[in-house]
């Protein structure tokens, strides 16, 4: 691969991945990538390249699918209330219903314990009143 190969895939899959990030997350995706520009925009341009970029834009899974799956990990995960909240207005931005917001998070109580889906539910309240607010 030459150089100047390397640029136009680089430069390729940064574009990609702003097109992803603005058509799942909106406006709160780009609100967290301009706070992480001052301090660490590398790592600003990481988050649009590789799971905007690279993983969001294949073509295996449509981005409702994918957005379930990222509520689902964030919620089990139980320290990452800013990126659920981020993830939640996604997974509405791209066809999930409130509904099936709030049964993805119910379903980590299985597998990631009550704690978990509780902080997960107190975050879907949040994004969700902040959507009614915002109509």
């Amino acid at each position: 691969m030459t150089q100047a190969h390397f640029q136009e895939v680089k430069i390729d899959r940064y574009q990609q991945g702003w097109q992803k990030l603005a058509e799942v997350d909106g406006e709160a995706g780009e609100r967290v990538i301009e706070s992480l520009k001052e301090i660490a925009p590398d790592l600003a341009r990481y988050v649009i390249e590789f799971p905007f970029g690279d993983i969001y834009s294949r073509p295996g899974l449509d981005l409702k699918s994918r957005e379930i799956a990222t509520v689902a990990a964030l919620t089990a995960l139980g320290n990452a209330q800013p990126q659920l909240k981020v993830h939640i207005h996604g997974a509405l931005n791209v066809g999930c219903t409130r509904e099936e917001v709030v049964e993805v998070i119910i379903q980590m109580a299985v597998y990631a314990g009550f704690p978990a889906a509780l902080n997960g539910i107190f975050a879907a309240k949040e994004v969700f009143a902040e959507r009614d607010v915002n109509k």
